[in-house]
């Protein structure tokens, strides 16, 4: 997106590559957003001034919080690398990056090599990191291209999918939660989440009314055949349509009221921290991370998938499994369940089907075998 932005104090190759130093100051550039700034012909003021904050809120506000957490330690885990290695950050050398992804994935000592995805996750952030300064990093280069090749042949594994809980789960888990403010909170979070098939940030995101927070990613409506959550999502702006379910002790909706009701919530974040005794509702956003904890936790006191070691029952399951479990437990036409999920292809919405009947259509008969 910053590609095409004019590149404000771009510093001089000479003066890029003058040493570590160098980089040290570009490692805390890249991450503060001072590589957007006023051109050097140009005089500050109060009001170029105030342009170039929002300029750059609106560049970091580009790409989701967690890219962004995820890029800056990319970037700050290259930058201490090329430290140690005694190169500098910048210009972008596309010998030196292919000589960081070799390392990443045989890594020397009792380092870890890293998976496909987050080398290929590493090489974006410093591209998106290099574009911030006005350089091109060329991912085709052949000192990189090859090297990530190789690696995806070599290390490529097919990815390890969390498993989906499904609707006897959700309604063991959720009976496995007391009444008490927290209880609400916990119990609407996780039926609204499978009955959206909503990500953890899409659900903490929410406001009650649109407008209510400046970091807001959404907000609800109720109606009497349920409630319309408007979400800006990772994907961009859609509408999930949630319907009331077949009794209050199930319903989503329902589940949601209560929480509003009891914790007298009737403007800003929808869902907030509780006290420590959960009889009283803070102010502030709850973050993403409960609705991973709070699926392990319930999953542990419900007993879902008991025959099974503990440890092994807490790596199945993630936040994704809400989002898995709807696409895998709603027996309905696969568009409307790649609509809920947002999904741009029916392929990828196959792929958060842990259960369907794969060979209703046997193709094989179908051609005369």
């Amino acid at each position: 997106m910053l590609n095409n932005m004019p590149k404000y104090n771009r510093k001089p190759r000479s003066e890029a590559q003058s040493g570590s130093s160098r980089s040290e100051d570009n490692e805390s550039d890249a991450e503060s957003g001072e590589a957007l700034s006023l051109p050097s012909f140009v005089a500050g003021s109060g009001t170029l001034d105030r342009l170039i904050d929002m300029a750059r809120d609106y560049a970091k506000g580009s790409t989701a919080e967690n890219t962004n957490k995820a890029y800056a330690a990319d970037w700050k885990h290259f930058a201490r690398w090329c430290r140690l290695k005694g190169t500098p950050t910048l210009p972008p050398s596309p010998e030196m990056i292919g000589l960081y992804l070799t390392d990443l994935a045989d890594p020397t000592g009792a380092t870890p090599p890293l998976s496909v995805s987050t080398i290929e996750r590493r090489l974006s952030g410093l591209a998106w990191h290099y574009a911030q300064h006005g350089f091109t990093l060329d991912r085709k280069d052949r000192h990189i291209a090859p090297v990530l090749a190789g690696i995806k042949r070599k290390h490529a594994r097919a990815p390890v999918q969390k498993e989906a809980i499904l609707a006897e789960d959700i309604l063991a888990m959720v009976n496995t939660l007391p009444f008490d403010l927290r209880g609400l909170r916990d119990r609407a979070i996780l039926l609204l989440g499978y009955a959206g098939g909503l990500r953890r940030s899409e659900i903490v995101n929410l406001d009650v009314h649109k407008d209510d927070t400046p970091d807001s990613g959404g907000w609800i409506e109720t109606f009497d055949e349920g409630a319309l959550l408007t979400l800006n999502a990772k994907t961009g702006w859609r509408e999930v349509e949630i319907g009331r379910g077949s009794s209050e002790q199930t319903c989503p909706v329902h589940a949601l009221e209560q929480w509003l009701h009891f914790a007298r919530n009737d403007f800003g974040p929808v869902f907030v921290r509780t006290s420590r005794d959960g009889k009283r509702a803070s102010e502030v956003r709850l973050n993403d991370k409960h609705i991973a904890r709070l699926i392990k936790r319930t999953v542990l006191d419900a007993g879902v998938r008991s025959e099974l070691p503990e440890k092994d029952r807490l790596a199945l399951y993630s936040g994704h499994s809400l989002r898995a479990g709807l696409a895998s437990s709603a027996e309905v036409d696969e568009r409307f369940v790649q609509r809920q999920l947002g999904h741009a292809s029916a392929e990828m919405t196959r792929r958060y089907q842990r259960r369907r009947d794969r060979f209703r259509v046997n193709l094989t008969k179908a051609a005369g075998l």
